[in-house]
């Protein structure tokens, strides 16, 4: 991550050159490098949770229905949490916007599960589609809030990536092969702390003033 600094001027006189610097000017740019440490922080604690609680609902679903809903009803708390994220930057409407999408991120992976467990390939393939729908809207609304730091360039192939990785341990999970489950889990993971990473950087250079 690009952290914000500062630089001192040389002054004329020998006095000012060695003087100290004062107090406030020497603690800025370790407040600044300390709040973006803070936001990158946060941001990958909220998608490394998104991660926990995707893999253990999906590992519910399969096989042990009576454990799938509290699992996902702290999945769903997830999303709200990173919505909240984004208030201080972009606003309540739209950390609103984002959780709802979100939201519908999760609940559209239920008919993908529904119908892999049912080998329904048909059905598979229509709620796969709406699945990726959906990441491309979530993908779109983060390039339309940070267009220059976030570009549909970044955006989509991140989010389908998501898609393509949490489909992939699912079928690991549903066939009760929890070996390559982990390996492609744990891609999947570092990915989506990646993503983090990415979007706290954004965040960043958008709002310099605010670190």
């Amino acid at each position: 991550m690009a952290l914000a600094g500062g630089s001192l001027a040389a002054c004329s006189s020998n006095s000012d050159a060695s003087a100290p610097p004062s107090s406030s000017s020497a603690s800025q740019p370790a407040t600044n490098q300390a709040k973006q440490v803070v936001l990158n922080s946060a941001m990958r604690g909220l998608w490394a949770d998104h991660m926990q609680w995707t893999w253990s609902s999906v590992d519910a679903f399969f096989h042990n229905p009576k454990g799938l809903q509290a699992q996902l009803d702290r999945l769903l708390q997830n999303q709200k949490d990173i919505g909240a994220a984004i208030v201080p930057y972009y606003g309540q409407d739209a950390a609103t916007q984002l959780t709802d999408l979100l939201t519908t991120h999760i609940k559209d992976a239920v008919p993908v599960l529904t119908a892999a467990q049912k080998g329904d390939n048909a059905a598979l393939e229509k709620a796969s589609d709406e699945w990726y729908r959906n990441a491309k809207e979530i993908a779109d609304f983060l390039t339309k809030a940070n267009p220059d730091n976030w570009p549909t360039s970044a955006t989509e192939p991140m989010m389908k990536t998501h898609i393509d990785q949490t489909i992939a341990y699912s079928v690991d999970l549903l066939k009760g092969n929890y070996a390559q489950a982990v390996k492609d889990y744990d891609a999947a993971e570092l990915h989506m702390l990646m993503m983090g990473d990415t979007l706290a950087q954004g965040i960043i250079a958008q709002f310099p003033d605010k670190f």
